[in-house]
């Protein structure tokens, strides 16, 4: 007995001893954090280049409408087209826009929607109220109001939720060329 003892202690001493797998060790324990960490990274940085994109696509549908003295049905899908190139490579299933023309009244310096047409979003209804930013209320003008949404469904979804983040964007212009800009039946001045 006390020799099996013995040999026990021997063992033990040896295997504390040796530091021959010290590396494999902590290789098993680092490379599931690192993988976390690496999978994290990636997941996060496209979803950070898609909402970079829903911006630029805000920006460049409102941009558009306010260069026209007026639009179509045509011109509208047009710009939608330009926006899902800039979506690329990301998938456009999710991709909702919605541009609007918004009058401030200047009498009470409220916002009244004109024409509003949506790609995957309903349109506002015409006449409709509309709540105008403080800085952009000035009577008797009008504003493009572009919106986007898109839901942003990562690759992996080991950090993120697997159904997807809602992004969303919008942006306001003013009619570059004419006082308004018009759409199916809508007037200036109105």
């Amino acid at each position: 007995m006390r020799k099996l003892s013995l040999h026990s202690e021997n063992l033990i001493r040896r295997f504390t001893r040796d530091r021959r797998a010290n590396a494999a060790i902590e290789f098993a324990f680092i490379v599931p954090l690192m993988l976390a960490m690496f999978f994290g990274m990636v997941e996060f940085s496209s979803a950070l280049a898609a909402n970079r994109k829903v911006t630029i696509i805000a920006r460049t549908l409102s941009d558009l409408v306010s260069q026209s003295s007026s639009v179509t049905n045509t011109d509208l899908t047009n710009f939608n087209t330009t926006g899902n190139a800039v979506m690329n490579p990301y998938p456009l299933a999710t991709l909702q826009t919605r541009v609007s023309e918004i009058y401030v009244d200047p009498a009470t310096l409220a916002g009244k929607v004109i024409w509003s047409k949506g790609n995957g979003m309903a349109d506002r209804p015409a006449n409709s109220a509309f709540v105008v930013p403080t800085a952009l209320q000035i009577g008797g003008t009008y504003l493009i109001y572009s919106e986007v949404n898109y839901t942003y469904v990562p690759a992996v979804g080991y950090m993120m939720a697997k159904a997807g983040v809602t992004l969303s964007d919008n942006t306001y212009t003013r009619p570059r060329i004419s006082l308004c800009v018009l759409f199916g039946t809508a007037v200036c001045g109105t």
